[in-house]
């Protein structure tokens, strides 16, 4: 009997160990893909530029004299230069993860210093370090393309003596936008999602009475946290889209009808994890407090709430990891076109939507979607150690932690 009874607690340790060592292999191997496939892209100019590249095209005089300068530096052995035009380029990974021909150099002699605007604008153009260089035509020979690297575009430069047209770009594919749209739609989902929810879980733990119609509340609740969020998305886009188009300047799905979208998602998980915060404050800090001639309504707002705060930080954790990685009910409720102007009333995109936008290229730009996963859990992981930390010294000040 002894020994079936060790047989049975060695299988169920096995079994708890194995899945725990399980999970954090999976986990693991997860954080580590990420982490490996997007680190390389990974850099400030990503976060800071705008996504969309603005492209110039140019017009060289035809008169204007060949440099013909011998360069000004020592270039690294993947530059390459050309002393009839003074330019120097090389090959270079810009933000998307793509090849592109980027100017490296362009000596002060070099007539693509001053260059007559085929665009709009009627100031002149001057190509320097900041462009990457897409299209080289010429009068009498086929055009240089970035696709066949920068080398090539200089062999072909050297042979040519006239330069019809020259098209080039800003770097893009940063996502700013994406970045500021996420802040703005944990800020105004949170302004909408936490007073309600919180309020409800007032209502039902400290005001309501235990019986059938409240018990059929929370059940229904419950269901709602396992509804898909792909169905808000649905309702967002019949209800709140048409709201806000109706009383704002917005056309379509907007960054306000996004937050609604999101804060009828985010108010089960906020009334459920605030409501069992509120239960786990002891009896005795109520009768205490009542009985010392407090109101109910001190009681609660007073007593109650600040000791439940760790909790409360914790549904606001929650919420704003859900708001953060959701993708599909925005997909609908606010757009998936990535903009770089944002405006509340505006189409754009959230960093999870971003991602979602990279995978659906043809083909899928896996690179950029995983460098931004790795932000996501960056700034996941800041949130996360920020709410703890806040929710000690909320222990700390109230007597549950010494």
């Amino acid at each position: 009997m002894l020994n079936k009874r060790k047989a049975q607690d060695f299988f169920l340790q096995f079994i708890t160990y194995g899945s725990a060592f399980l999970s954090l292999v999976i986990l693991s191997l997860i954080i580590g893909y990420v982490a490996t496939r997007g680190f390389k892209l990974l850099n400030i100019d990503l976060i800071l530029n705008h996504y969309q590249a603005i492209n110039y095209i140019a017009e060289v005089d035809e008169d204007a004299t060949l440099c013909n300068c011998n360069p000004d530096q020592n270039y690294p052995d993947d530059v390459f230069y050309s002393e009839r035009w003074g330019l120097a380029l090389h090959d270079e990974i810009d933000l998307l993860g793509k090849t592109v021909v980027s100017v490296y150099d362009v000596h002060p002699d070099s007539s693509l210093k001053d260059m007559v605007n085929k665009g709009v604008s009627e100031d002149n153009l001057s190509l320097g370090v900041n462009f990457s260089i897409i299209r080289i035509a010429y009068n009498d020979r086929p055009s240089s393309l970035s696709r066949y690297g920068s080398e090539q575009m200089i062999l072909e430069l050297d042979q040519v003596t006239s330069i019809r047209e020259l098209e080039f770009t800003t770097s893009g594919g940063g996502i700013k936008g994406s970045i500021i749209t996420t802040l703005y739609l944990i800020a105004l989902t949170l302004v909408i999602a936490l007073p309600i929810g919180v309020g409800a879980a007032i209502y039902l733990n400290e005001y309501a009475k235990n019986n059938r119609l409240t018990s059929i509340v929370r059940s229904l609740i419950e269901t709602l946290t396992g509804v898909p969020s792909i169905i808000y998305g649905l309702m967002g886009l019949a209800v709140f889209v048409p709201f806000i188009v109706s009383i704002t300047s917005a056309t379509g799905g907007n960054i306000i009808s996004g937050a609604m979208t999101l804060a009828v998602i985010l108010l089960p998980v906020v009334i459920r994890t605030t409501e069992e915060s509120l239960k786990v404050v002891p009896d005795d800090y109520r009768q205490a407090s009542l009985a010392l001639g407090a109101s109910k309504t001190q009681t609660t707002f007073k007593v109650i709430l600040p000791n439940a705060m760790p909790g409360i930080l914790t549904a606001t954790l929650l919420a704003i990891g859900r708001i953060i990685g959701e993708s599909a009910a925005l997909v609908f409720a606010i757009g998936t076109a990535i903009k770089d102007d944002i405006s509340l009333t505006g189409q754009s995109t959230s960093l999870a939507v971003h991602i979602w936008s990279m995978m659906s290229d043809e083909p899928a730009n896996i690179d950029l979607s995983t460098t931004i996963a790795l932000i996501i859990l960056f700034i996941v992981l800041i949130l996360n150690l920020s709410i703890k930390f806040i929710s000690r010294n909320f222990m700390k000040r109230y007597g549950v932690l010494s």
